[in-house]
């Protein structure tokens, strides 16, 4: 540090307590009432002359359960039984689906190719029947002939 300081360092001095706020001394030991304490916790003296709360009553021995044997259950030997059988349902059923997976994929092509051909006629059908019922137009022929340069000219008008 620098010897010349330009501040000055100074200690603070103790707060002075509020008068209203609760400060314990702590100079002895806190002390409980006896309605605080929990049940089975009493005070005693230790060998060094110390006084503590600890608990005094033993803990209860409790014997080992006796092991009971019970009857399986209904439902236990039930389940126990179905379980091989829905399992080699499940595994037969599996092994069915691998041998007609070729026949299940010609199928799902053989339908995919029948919407198509639903969807072509949905499209297809009304333009088919608003063309059959147009009547169609009027057909006009004519026939003109004329004899020389400045001649007189004939003709017929065919309706059909």
């Amino acid at each position: 540090m620098h010897p010349e300081s330009s501040y000055q360092i100074t200690t603070a001095t103790e707060p002075r307590p509020h008068p209203l706020a609760y400060h314990p001394d702590w100079s002895q030991p806190p002390r409980m009432l006896p309605e605080e304490l929990p049940p089975g916790v009493q005070v005693v003296t230790l060998p060094g002359g110390m006084r503590t709360l600890a608990y005094t009553q033993p803990p209860a021995h409790t014997a080992p359960p006796v092991a009971v044997v019970q009857p399986i259950p209904a439902w236990a030997k039930t389940t126990a039984l179905l379980a091989p059988t829905v399992g080699c349902g499940i595994a037969a059923a599996s092994v069915g689906i691998s041998y007609a997976a070729p026949g299940l994929i010609a199928m799902s092509h053989a339908l995919w190719s029948a919407v198509a051909l639903i969807a072509a006629g949905v499209v297809a059908i009304p333009v088919i029947l608003r063309a059959a019922r147009r009547t169609a137009p009027a057909q006009i022929t004519q026939n003109i002939t004329a004899t020389g340069l400045f001649g007189r000219a004939n003709g017929t008008i065919n309706h059909r």
